[in-house]
């Protein structure tokens, strides 16, 4: 956004006060309001007086969007649309207080690890549009906001279409926009291209992350409309000059950004699958693929439940229709989808999103937990919530029906343990010292806490190498103790495979043909208690 015109004045809005602007735009303002309840600041974005006849059916549409789509954890959250007093439309959204990826990027380049990852992240919910029947049209490093808990948002589908009626090119940003835009009949390439328009905004998004600069602007040269259109048109993506992009990585961005439509990624989803590779290739952790969808086939809600692609169903939602209903009454949206971790000793859940209740009495407070033990973090990132005191099962998405008596039965063990303790501690305070037993047959332990206070070493010294047509692992336990056994899983692209217990430091498995094989091992006490992230091991290239 700019600050090229005198913003509107802020619109009086019954429970929100205005703290201040936040920016401006061709057709809106952004203001940061305070919500009374539930309290928390929220970005308002304001429909100007003078766009109103022009660009309410435009910005109808925004909301309609937004509203279906933003239960996706990288799709900026909607929790209202109205019309305020002043007749002005306005939607209210999620605040992201960080700088936007457009500031960052521009401060200084990415590292490739938080690219790979974001470039993931936002290919899921530009798939998850895309399922939706929504094209976005305008994907560029300023409409990708990032949230307070360091996760990219999608935001800004002002100009989003459906795939259907795409026959408009009207404020596409050039730098990002591919040939198609420009040319004689740009409303037929746009047609012709679909969904690849988005995808080849997407890659033009990460090449700027990496690059520092748009994909077509020549450091001291003239970048203007007219040249940047020319190069776009024709000339050959520039290389990225940095020694730490691997050579996938530019073919990947190539083939997204391809002057012919054809030739690039079919869609959002196989442009997230091509960054993952990469990941696996330079032994970073892999990001899973968040997509909601409707009507998920059974091949890949079945993929779901083991690979690093997860289908959910999209929550629709229908705002208020400001056309009809000036009123600042509106519709809410749901929090975020909690995700259940597919790694069976440590389940965790996702960071929350606030959710607002029709009955303030039937919901508790957000619960923040620690990021998943099979998913462990790059320096300097932080996508998950803050740790919570202890881990705690989550509740599924989606109908998973054979995981619910574990639940159950977790929470029965979790009332005996705590009635043993209200019987035992108190006969414990009462009762005169003794000298401690050497004879413990028949003493009750206290039960043991895996997110215990006592940390867990990860294991150390690991080395991976190539035997005939295996692949052999080895490690050290830095502090062993008497029980200790070490959780192993091979890591593939389409995701780890189910974890295998081995008591002995050593691994030795087929290659099945690959000529870089990984496994992610975490050590396991006897007691119950774990490593907080798995030590992946590779063989070397």
């Amino acid at each position: 956004m700019n600050q090229r015109r005198p913003p509107a004045p802020p619109p009086q809005l019954p429970g929100f006060t205005h703290l201040e602007l936040l920016g401006s735009g061709g057709f809106a303002d952004v203001y940061l309001y305070e919500q009374e309840l539930p309290r928390r600041r929220v970005a308002v974005k304001v429909l100007l007086p003078e766009r109103i006849s022009a660009s309410a059916a435009q910005f109808t549409a925004e909301a309609n969007v937004m509203a279906m789509l933003s239960t996706h954890p990288a799709i900026v959250t909607i929790y209202q649309a109205g019309v305020s007093s002043d007749g002005r439309p306005y939607l209210v959204m999620e605040y992201c207080p960080r700088p936007n990826l457009q500031a960052r990027y521009r401060r200084e380049p990415f590292s490739v690890a938080e690219t790979l990852r974001v470039g993931i992240q936002v290919a899921a919910a530009v798939e998850t549009a895309h399922r939706a029947g929504v094209l976005h049209r305008d994907i560029k490093p300023a409409n990708i906001l990032v949230t307070e808990y360091n996760r990219p948002a999608l935001t800004d589908f002002g100009i989003a279409s459906t795939s259907q009626t795409v026959s408009e090119t009207t404020g596409m940003s050039i730098p990002w926009s591919p040939p198609e835009v420009f040319a004689a009949d740009p409303s037929a390439g746009l047609v012709q291209s679909g969904a690849r328009t988005d995808v080849y905004q997407l890659g033009a998004t990460i090449y700027t992350l990496l690059a520092g600069r748009s994909p077509f602007e020549i450091p001291g040269q003239r970048n203007g409309s007219a040249e940047l259109i020319e190069r776009i048109s024709r000339m050959p993506l520039p290389a990225i000059d940095r020694a730490d992009v691997p050579s996938s990585l530019q073919a990947v961005l190539s083939r997204a950004m391809a002057k012919n439509p054809a030739d690039r990624h079919p869609s959002a989803v196989a442009l997230a699958r091509a960054l993952q590779k990469v990941q696996i290739e330079l032994a970073h952790s892999v990001t899973p693929i968040d997509i909601l969808d409707d009507q998920p086939d059974a091949a890949e809600r079945e993929d779901d439940d083991g690979g690093l692609t997860r289908v959910r169903g999209i929550t629709s939602i229908t705002p208020v229709d400001t056309a009809t209903r000036p009123s600042a009454t509106t519709a809410q949206v749901p929090g975020r989808a909690v995700e259940p971790a597919p790694f069976d000793d440590a389940t965790v859940v996702r960071g929350p999103r606030v959710v607002v209740p029709s009955d303030a009495s039937a919901v508790d407070d957000a619960t923040i937990v620690r990021a998943p033990a099979h998913v462990p973090q790059q320096p300097g990132v932080a996508p998950w919530g803050p740790p919570a005191a202890a881990a705690v099962p989550a509740t599924p998405a989606g109908p998973r029906p054979k995981r619910w008596p574990l639940a159950v039965a977790a929470s029965v063990v979790g009332v005996a343990l705590i009635g043993i303790a209200a019987v035992t501690i108190p006969q414990l305070v009462n009762a005169d010292p003794e000298p401690t037993p050497t004879d413990t047959t028949g003493v009750i332990s206290q039960p043991q806490d895996p997110t215990g206070n006592d940390a867990v070493p990860r294991v150390s010294e690991g080395t991976g190498r190539i035997s005939g047509d295996d692949a052999v692992f080895t490690w050290k336990n830095p502090e062993p103790e008497e029980g200790d056994v070490y959780a192993w899983s091979r890591v593939t692209l389409d995701g780890e495979t189910k974890a295998k217990r081995v008591s002995d430091p050593t691994v030795r498995i087929p290659t099945e043909g690959e000529s870089r094989v990984c496994i992610d091992v975490t050590l396991i006490r006897k007691s119950g208690q774990l490593t907080d992230d798995p030590v992946r091991i590779c063989t070397p290239e």
